[in-house]
């Protein structure tokens, strides 16, 4: 996989999600669409620690589930968000300027504890773990704020609310 193609990719999707947070509502960070659902806060929140997992990918061989905190305390700013995400992606754009297509190729690891979850190079677990996943949870936040009335950014294109203006 080229290393221009997973950048690329990458850097579309962090831009997507950063639009997407700089409409959070501080005023709803405690919503939930559902009882089963995440609050508007946790699920930004966990969006902001994919970002921590994208850049485990590339600096080490593993991310064991067992041995990092199962929940954060959700952040309640969308400043504190946006000011981490920006942090975040600093770090993560250093690490893949300084990646190569023999570091893309090397196997990762996540476990818990001595399960295998799932072992893939780093590009695929980048793909899957980092990105898509990210863009998964991106999407969830999306109907959060159209069920709240907040216009969407668009992703791929202008949204509906792009439209309307």
């Amino acid at each position: 996989m080229s290393i221009q193609l997973i950048v690329g990719d990458v850097t579309q999707e962090l831009a997507n999600t950063r639009r997407i947070l700089e409409r959070l509502p501080e005023e709803h960070m405690t919503w939930k669409p559902h009882d089963k659902s995440m609050t508007l806060g946790g699920l930004s929140t966990h969006l902001i620690n994919l970002l921590n997992w994208q850049i485990a990918i590339i600096q080490y061989p593993e991310l064991d589930l067992s041995k990092v905190p199962l929940q954060r305390e959700a952040l309640e700013k969308r400043s504190d968000f946006l000011d981490e995400f920006d942090a975040n992606v600093g770090k993560l754009e250093k690490l893949l300027a300084a990646c190569d297509e023999q570091t893309l190729s090397e196997q990762w690891t996540l476990r818990q504890g001595d399960y295998i979850i799932h072992r893939d190079s780093r590009a695929i677990a980048l793909r899957t773990f980092g990105i898509s996943h990210m863009v998964h949870h991106r999407a969830q936040l999306g109907v959060y704020l159209r069920l709240l009335d907040i216009p969407i950014p668009g992703s791929y294109g202008p949204s509906a609310d792009d439209k309307a203006q």
